[in-house]
């Protein structure tokens, strides 16, 4: 059996353009005219460099062993005033949610905060010129004037760019699970999606995000497992930088208490909830405004309802509203589905009416 990509989203390239062809000097040499013109022609175009944003990738692993990408070069230009052809573009093929800084040459100290943003890549198929080709260089034809007739010289192509690029995926979804290790957020995302995370019975499972494509009657939303989170996640313990990184971008939030854990192993699930909350609200103040639904999931470990009911009410009288499912017997999981797509079309419609921003990218992040 094969196995599966890595999941990496960051990396470091250095796109180069292509440079422009060398001009021709030339002159005519034909029988029966004497003293031909310089005919010399242009030398051809450099190949650009543009990112190209693709929704079927979500990982940056395939630009971890390219170093470099480079774009062709201009041919030269040709006799009987030939223009070189122009060199081809490169693309580099980016998954959507992929930003892009480029390095300040004027940094004295060389940091990801010198770093300087480029382009947010948001939308499938967005395309973005990072580096032009440089232009061919004038064949001598060019320089003939009244005053020289027969110009025995031609300018060499420009050079093309090279731009030191750091990229960045933040996973793009509409939902966002969360939670503490082994909440059961893989299994969740299974029952409701073609995606297959990997499931085990053990805390960090899932080292990776995934994403799920969720189907409602006729609409659709993008549903990521972000791996689980533990305290002290926004200080960087555990991988937290890592992960957390990628509910930046979710416009909902499902949050998953374990109730496997509150039976078995006596766990406090509002302290829990609180936890995993302080980590959200730390590494991004905003995330605090995020539109959340909260989830006790395995209920159906519980074997006397009446304990479930005491738990929602202890919730609740912390002031947290639950929904019950089971992940892994898909009972609940229709409400949650309809709830999750109400709460994303809502906030979809608080966006376009101007009441909500979407969430902020870095570059805009950066400019504000």
């Amino acid at each position: 059996m094969k196995n599966p990509q890595p999941f990496v989203d960051e990396a470091t390239i250095t796109a180069v353009s292509g440079a422009g062809g060398n001009g021709s000097v030339g002159f005519r040499r034909e029988k029966f005219v004497s003293l031909g013109g310089p005919n010399g022609g242009d030398g051809g175009r450099g190949g650009d460099v543009v990112l190209v944003a693709d929704r079927n990738l979500n990982t940056l692993t395939d630009l971890k062993r390219r170093v470099e990408i480079c774009a062709q070069k201009g041919a030269n230009g040709g006799t009987s005033r030939k223009t070189g052809a122009g060199g081809a573009t490169a693309e580099i093929r980016l998954p959507v949610g992929t930003l892009v800084y480029a390095r300040d040459p004027e940094a004295e100290v060389i940091g990801e905060d010198d770093d300087l943003p480029v382009v947010d890549l948001t939308e499938d198929g967005q395309r973005f010129l990072i580096a032009r080709g440089g232009n061919g260089g004038f064949g001598n034809a060019r320089f003939k004037n009244p005053t020289r007739q027969t110009p025995d010289f031609a300018l060499a192509g420009r050079p093309g760019e090279i731009r030191e690029l750091r990229l960045s995926l933040k996973l793009l979804a509409d939902v966002g699970l969360v939670g503490f290790p082994n909440a059961g957020k893989s299994t969740l995302l299974r029952r409701i999606s073609a995606a297959r995370p990997k499931v085990a019975s053990y805390p960090f499972t899932t080292l990776t995000p995934s994403l799920g494509v969720v189907e409602i009657d006729d609409a659709r939303i993008v549903v990521a497992d972000i791996p689980g989170l533990i305290e002290g996640a926004s200080d960087g313990a555990g991988l937290g930088h890592q992960f957390l990184r990628h509910v930046e971008r979710t416009r909902v939030l499902v949050h998953l208490l374990d109730v496997g854990a509150w039976l078995h192993e006596g766990r406090d699930l509002p302290a829990d909830y609180r936890a995993i909350r302080r980590e959200l609200l730390r590494y991004r103040g905003e995330l605090a405004e995020r539109r959340e639904i909260v989830v006790l999931n395995k209920v159906d470990l519980v074997e006397d309802i009446s304990t479930l009911a005491d738990l929602e009410a202890e919730l609740a009288e912390n002031g947290i509203e639950t929904l019950g499912i089971s992940g892994a017997t898909g009972k609940g999981t229709e409400q949650l589905l309809r709830t999750m797509l109400g709460a994303v079309t809502q906030v979809i419609a608080e966006e376009k009416a101007g009441e909500t921003e979407p969430p902020p990218s870095d570059s805009e992040r950066q400019q504000a």
